[in-house]
């Protein structure tokens, strides 16, 4: 049976309204309010619907690994009502301070535990850094290929087929396996679980491992550093424009949006 691992990133929700954000400049930590739970990266989830596509055709195993300082359990055992197999939490308080480099060596570690692993699945990027660095990161430390970007993931028996998003349209791409692969949104929604689907996934196994069972510094050895985190601020005014019929109305917002360049 083909082995394949979805990386999936716990994040504060993308959805969150602007206004509910605060930056804490000391810390450069993003601060929400403690009743809005975070939710799965929806670009990992990608990932995810791909390996289930992929379940759908053949008999596979779908592992999924999070890695985070404090997880919130409900969220990140989601992917097991959807339909993956077992899930590994990687767990620790350093792991809160990690960066991209630091967090693709340590999931990297533990697909090293798991053995035989044939396909490797991320999002194109997290949806709060949107730095898209960690799937290549994986496939750098593993020393496997990858491919990003895919619309369409298919596993043979000693290679995967990937339809390749490209400004253009898509090309289609081979690797041997095991191979990382970057999805995009092309490859569809994550599908959703029925209460059947949520009752079992009790069953199915979680790991819980910590920076010490993989093997890694107790420090953060990253590679890049936040130098300042900031929210964006949009300056807006309202302007009415006035007029004794509506070709007057009209013919004075054109000249108006000339004389500010907007068209």
């Amino acid at each position: 049976m083909k082995n394949i691992v979805v990386c999936m990133k716990q994040v504060l929700d993308p959805e969150i309204p602007l206004s509910l954000f605060k930056i804490d400049s000391d810390t450069k930590q993003v601060i929400v309010p403690k009743a809005t739970p975070p939710v799965l990266s929806p670009f990992d989830e990608n990932a995810l619907e791909a390996a289930l596509k992929i379940k759908d055709t053949k008999p596979v195993n779908i592992t999924v690994i999070s890695l985070g300082k404090k997880l919130t359990r409900v969220v990140v055992k989601a992917p097991l009502a959807a339909g993956a197999d077992r899930l590994i939490l990687l767990e620790d308080e350093i792991f809160g301070d990690f960066d991209t480099f630091t967090t693709a060596n340590a999931l990297a570690a533990a697909i090293k535990m798991l053995g035989q692993v044939d396909l490797i699945l991320c999002g194109i990027q997290a949806a709060d850094t949107n730095a898209g660095q960690v799937g290549i990161g994986i496939a750098s430390n593993l020393g496997i290929p990858c491919i990003t970007y895919a619309g369409k993931v298919e596993l043979n028996e000693d290679k995967v087929r990937v339809r390749k998003v490209t400004p253009e349209g898509y090309e289609v791409v081979e690797a041997p396996t095991p191979v990382v692969v970057t999805t995009s949104y092309e490859v569809g929604a994550l599908r959703e679980p029925g209460v059947e689907a949520f009752m079992s996934a009790g069953k199915k196994p979680v790991t819980i491992l910590n920076a010490q069972a993989l093997g890694l510094s107790t420090g953060n050895d990253g590679r890049t550093s936040f130098i300042k985190m900031s929210r964006t601020t949009h300056d807006s005014r309202c302007e009415m424009i006035d007029g004794s019929t509506p070709e007057e109305k009209a013919g004075k917002l054109v000249a108006k949006l000339q004389e500010i360049k907007a068209i």
